[in-house]
């Protein structure tokens, strides 16, 4: 069961639009508007994003009024994607360190 979570997780989270929400999610709350701004994406695909992000969990809504307000549901997210990061960053030092080493 737990692999099947693990699945669903990486799937979710393999959209380059996910991850630039959960980007703009971390200077806090922001509406669909908001976020359809930061993008420069239409509202349709925000929200179809959202809704995948929400299925995980990995994001939370209010209403308030005719607005919907988003945020990331736990902050160590934001250190998974850190930590991704990293990993990618030390790649391309490797990668370049090979090449110098070619050339």
């Amino acid at each position: 069961m737990h692999r099947h979570f693990k699945a669903e997780f990486f799937r979710v989270l393999a959209n380059p639009t996910r991850l630039r929400i959960l980007d703009a999610l971390r200077s806090g709350e922001l509406t669909v508007g908001e976020i359809q701004e930061e993008l420069g994406a239409e509202q349709s695909t925000v929200s179809q994003h959202l809704s995948s992000l929400r299925s995980i969990n990995f994001v939370q809504s209010r209403r308030q009024g005719t607005s919907v307000w988003y945020s990331v549901s736990d902050p160590l997210v934001w250190k998974m994607l850190d930590i991704a990061r990293e990993i990618y960053e030390r790649q391309l030092r490797a990668g370049k360190k090979m090449l110098e080493k070619l050339g």
